[in-house]
């Protein structure tokens, strides 16, 4: 061999083992991470199933672990026991009244833009609008009734008198024509046209006002103090996890979706996206020029501001540590959405 080769021979042999060696140093290297849904896998979750599924999470350092919620589970008193690093919050108000009690949490990113809830009617009642709703008979959780229904007496004038107990079972409201039933925009329409046979009305609450973000990522101020990297990566990571899941190819999201919870239909998971796009659930408002997981200062004032009227959360707490906006608004995935 010529001597002035050797060292390029050399220089090219060594790179080639590098090479060989460095997944298995990514693999090793690799940062665990524990994340806490609020409910068993679905399509509202699919953006994170998907950064597990694709890879995503492992490309940004990350191992993580999904741990499925349920109406047995409390995946947020894991976050705040520090059993669990992240927790899949359904809503503000839920951050608010971490605040309210001195619970240090704090949202990092919102990846819903819109609340799902919505009130179902009858096509044959012809509603249109919010307003209309008022003379039916209201199906109406619990939790609604101390949430949401409070914003609805305060700022278009409903009353509990027409109210019934929501139990999540929609017969009561299929046998009663003139009523409206409370859902997510992604699950109950599906529920009520296989049962029914008719497509009922959709009124999303978000369009006239609700203003809460929703299915925010949650975590201890600990881990934003010590671990900020590790948060930043997380965050950014489900960011391109939900870009995929909405305009890429989101079979393997489904899949480890269908093999966590075998009740999932593929048309169920299809009916949800479709309605999660359709809506602008997820990729609507500021997401456009911030990328999903977008917060604002003036949108969180603005539904503290409406909780307080309804006496929802009281006037006194400081809601701007309910949240930050350190780790998002920076276009993260933008260039993933179809440019028409």
């Amino acid at each position: 061999m010529n001597p002035a080769i050797l060292p390029r021979a050399l220089t090219m042999g060594l790179l080639a083992c590098l090479a060989a060696l460095s997944p298995a140093r990514a693999q090793a290297t690799l940062d665990k991470v524990s994340f806490g849904t609020n409910w068993v896998p679905e399509a509202e979750h699919g953006g994170f199933f998907q950064a597990v599924a694709d890879g995503t999470y492992k490309r940004y350092g990350l191992d993580v672990t999904i741990v499925p919620g349920g109406p047995n589970d409390n995946n947020r008193m894991l976050l705040i026991s520090g059993k669990l690093d992240f927790f899949m919050a359904a809503n503000t108000l839920m951050s608010l009244d971490a605040v309210a009690n001195k619970v240090p949490v704090v949202s990092v990113a919102a990846i819903f833009q819109k609340d799902p809830q919505v009130f179902l009617t009858h096509p044959e009642s012809k509603i249109t609008k919010l307003e209309e709703l008022k003379p039916l008979t209201l199906f109406v959780s619990k939790e609604g009734i101390t949430g949401y229904f409070q914003w609805l007496k305060s700022e278009y004038g409903f009353n509990e008198k027409n109210v019934r107990p929501y139990t999540f079972n929609p017969q009561p409201f299929i046998a009663t024509a003139q009523s409206a039933m409370q859902g997510y925009v992604t699950s109950e329409p599906y529920a009520v046209e296989k049962a029914a046979q008719f497509k009922p009305g959709i009124i999303l609450l978000a369009d006239y006002g609700f203003n809460t973000y929703s299915t925010l990522i949650e975590t201890r101020s600990e881990l934003i103090d010590k671990k900020p990297d590790l948060v930043q990566r997380f965050v950014d990571a489900s960011i391109i996890g939900w870009y995929n899941y909405l305009y890429g190819d989101n079979a393997p999201a489904n899949a480890l979706i269908k093999k966590l919870n075998p009740e999932m239909t593929d048309d169920l998971l299809a009916f949800s996206l479709a309605k999660m796009k359709e809506y602008g659930i997820v990729d609507s408002g500021d997401t456009l020029r911030e990328g999903i997981g977008a917060m604002s200062d003036e949108r969180e004032a603005s539904f503290f501001d409406k909780m307080v009227r309804a006496g929802v959360v009281k006037p006194d707490i400081d809601f701007r540590k309910a949240y930050t906006l350190r780790f998002i608004n920076k276009g993260v995935g933008l260039d993933l959405r179809p440019k028409n």
